[in-house]
């Protein structure tokens, strides 16, 4: 029952501001301007800021484990691409097929992962070493796959190099770039730096959470529900079931398999609507994704944590 309850105290109220931005809008409080304008600073200044935040401090050298960052990295990169193939066979609309990837896979991890670890263990925790496994190719890949499958390209797909330089001109990458260079050369900013790095990172929640209530449509959600469930149960349920025993069986117990869980089946992370549209895509699928992940989670995690406690592994 606790662990149920601080579930729904952490995932109930990013569900709420969602509603009161879809609120906001249908009472003109906020319109498409106001929406448009939020996406573009998130996409371009806040999240960037926030990876290079959370990013720049978190100490590699510290807390480096290279098995555990390894696997990591390797099931993020295997949940990832099977997703990819996954979607490519078997979502007939291809225009959303970059949405179903990233909303599959891409977790709020650093979001929550720090506050389940505090919760049950008085500390971050392993939570550090998964973020440097899974969040930067959480983000690279999002960037891959949505210029991949960008349903405003044109037939003429463009070269590799084109791709290559798209991919690099991202925000994201960029912010990823800055944190992991100031996280290794441990560069410490003076008290006022640092508290406006820290406000800027903050505005990147609430307004995506704002976003994706002003923009969520239910008729058009509804037409799509059919991939939104699916890769709700792949988000929420799918990876965590198939990687979580090899993890166990490589050994990883306690703090480090609960990152692991928190990792792969917390809810998509709200970023994933800010990039889905600041990429060409149209955010429908994304934001319903969203939404219903951030709705069954508190109950999705409540059965991994059980599944791994009745085990004896947490």
């Amino acid at each position: 029952m606790e662990s149920l309850v601080f579930s729904l105290n952490a995932t109930i109220p990013v569900f709420l501001v969602i509603m009161v931005g879809y609120i906001l809008k249908r009472i003109g409080w906020i319109n498409k301007g106001f929406i448009d304008a939020s996406n573009k600073i998130n996409f371009k200044l806040t999240l960037p800021v926030l990876l290079i935040q959370e990013l720049s401090g978190t100490d590699f050298v510290k807390y480096f484990d290279f098995k555990y960052v390894l696997f990591c990295a390797i099931v993020t990169t295997i949940s990832i691409m099977m997703t990819w193939a996954i979607a490519r066979k078997m979502v007939k609309d291809k225009s959303i097929v970059g949405e179903f990837v990233q909303g599959s896979y891409r977790s709020s991890a650093a979001v929550l992962g720090a506050a389940f670890a505090i919760n049950m263990y008085g500390n971050v925790g392993m939570v550090p070493l998964m973020i440097i496994g899974a969040v930067p190719l959480y983000n690279i890949f999002a960037v891959i796959i949505l210029t991949v499958e960008c349903p405003e390209k044109t037939d003429d797909l463009k070269s590799v190099k084109d791709t290559f330089i798209e991919i690099l001109k991202n925000p994201i990458i960029i912010g990823i770039v800055i944190g992991i260079i100031l996280s290794i050369l441990k560069i410490d900013f003076p008290t006022m730096v640092d508290n406006t790095v820290s406000n800027i990172a903050k505005l990147a929640t609430p307004l995506a959470l704002l976003s994706i209530g002003g923009g969520f449509e239910f008729k058009r959600a509804i037409e799509k529900i059919e991939p939104t469930v699916s890769a709700a149960i792949l988000k929420l349920l799918g990876w965590a079931l198939l990687f979580m025993p090899i993890a166990v069986l490589l050994g990883f117990r306690g703090e480090k398999l609960m990152a692991i869980i928190i990792m792969l089946g917390s809810p998509t992370t709200p970023s994933c609507y800010i990039m889905a549209r600041n990429m060409k895509s149209e955010g429908t699928l994304t934001s319903g994704i969203v939404v219903l992940t951030t709705l069954l989670s508190a109950f999705s995690l409540l059965i991994l944590i059980l599944i791994a406690r009745v085990w004896g592994w947490l």
